[in-house]
């Protein structure tokens, strides 16, 4: 096994230029495919982040439904008593689960006493949403004074909604909704905040407490719309959700069908979509990659067995097995994916470690003018980062592509008749 690598590294040393450029593809494909995936993987991470932990939280819980019609924001779908306390029950039981905030989402009319508009409002409890969503304080231009997100009698109201209504911190402003059973009712508020915009969903909301929600649509016992969730470990949430699907399946109505819901931050944000496309660009420069390797030593390969044809009649002449002439060649192919892999890897992770000590950062956010505003955070630092696991796959893939790129000149060279070999010029 050994004089077969020794004899490769010879034959390749033979011929150095043409191994320098083939390494050289292979080390700029692995170079460009890493950096490519951990650059796309911190972007990705600080877009979720932003969305996560300003507006949804990392897994929500509704009444079957709810979702469904989400847009009208249905107050005959709000979770009773005995829901949420099944649910908060499933959550108290789940080592993975941080925190958690129910929420009281509805729509209704915002009048300054001179003009009136529509708005969205969530009642929150503003401790336990400062702890599911803690960027959302952020998001805060302006407040009152220091202290809770809001309080009672107290309402934040979007950015957007506020100059163009030219209300300011300390206005009194009225909140009309209409009940479940569809009664109007009116309470007067202070503005107490005003919050930057954010794209997507919850980027027109205002907040009020959540015992004013009630009271405003008059409930007769305490019901949540939502239950939005926190994680400890953001990269857990598949079998958390399926760990609360389970504990929530027990409680069914009359035809024994579930009657509450769990779902992820991507069942209910579009830019989920985003994320897939980030994963799918992902693939392509995989594939992109496969593809450079295979061609770069594919055409190495055969070159190095027509430019040897008498050579390999000669060893073939010999005595020499076919099988060990194929294996001449595959481990030239080998030495070549292994040698640009270690290359590849080093550089990469060499410039994803500079990348971390030069700390770019992005400002996302309306005093850019961007479309997509992600909120009151300004400095944004890229910090990319790559799994073993993930370096481990591509190196196997290059590893790998490059011995199958040897197969179909290697097995032409072992299946040389000697004589024919021996004659060529």
């Amino acid at each position: 096994m050994f004089d077969v690598i020794g004899i490769s590294s010879r034959n390749l040393s033979r011929y150095r230029r043409r191994t320098l450029l083939t390494l050289l593809l292979i080390v700029i494909g692995m170079v460009a495919v890493l950096l490519f995936i951990a650059v796309a993987g911190s972007f990705k991470s600080m877009m979720v982040g932003q969305f996560t932990d300003s507006v949804l939280g990392h897994l929500q819980v509704h009444r079957k439904g709810y979702v469904a019609s989400i847009e009208n924001l249905p107050l005959n779908l709000n979770m009773k008593p005995a829901m949420v306390a099944k649910v908060e029950e499933a959550l108290k039981h789940n080592a993975a689960v941080e925190t958690w905030s129910p929420r009281v989402k509805f729509g209704g009319m915002f009048s300054n006493f001179a003009e009136t508009t529509s708005i969205r409002i969530n009642g929150i409890d503003p401790v336990r949403e400062a702890a599911t969503t803690p960027l959302l304080p952020g998001r805060l231009l302006e407040v009152d004074k220091a202290g809770a997100l809001v309080g009672k009698g107290q309402i934040v109201i979007p950015v957007l909604l506020a100059r163009g209504m030219k209300t300011k911190i300390g206005d009194t402003v009225v909140l009309v909704a209409t009940n479940r059973d569809g009664s109007v009712n009116g309470k007067t508020f202070v503005v107490h905040g005003i919050l930057e915009g954010i794209s997507g969903p919850g980027g027109r909301d205002g907040y009020i407490h959540i015992d004013d929600a009630r009271d405003l649509l008059r409930m007769a016992e305490p019901e949540v719309s939502e239950v939005a969730v926190r994680l400890k470990d953001f990269s857990r949430l598949g079998p958390v959700e399926a760990q609360l699907k389970q504990a929530l399946e027990g409680m069914t109505n009359k035809e024994g069908k579930p009657v509450l819901e769990v779902h992820t931050w991507a069942d209910l944000s579009p830019f989920a979509s985003l994320a897939r496309m980030i994963d799918l660009m992902t693939l392509f420069i995989k594939i992109v990659l496969v593809s450079i390797v295979l061609v770069s030593v594919m055409n190495v390969m055969i070159m190095a067995v027509f430019e040897r044809i008498r050579e390999i009649g000669t060893i073939a002449a010999i005595g020499t097995q076919p099988s060990r002439i194929l294996s001449l060649f595959l481990a030239e192919g080998l030495m070549l994916g292994l040698v640009g892999t270690v290359a590849g890897t080093v550089i990469s992770l060499a410039a994803i470690y500079g990348i971390n000590l030069w700390r770019p950062t992005f400002a996302f956010g309306q005093q850019q003018n961007l479309v997509f505003a992600f909120g009151q955070q300004q400095n944004l630092v890229m910090a990319p980062g790559i799994a073993a696991g993930d370096v481990l796959t591509i190196a196997l893939m290059v590893v790998v592509v490059a011995v199958l790129a040897s197969l179909q000149p290697a097995w032409k060279a072992s299946r040389m008749d000697p004589i024919s070999a021996l004659r060529h010029v």
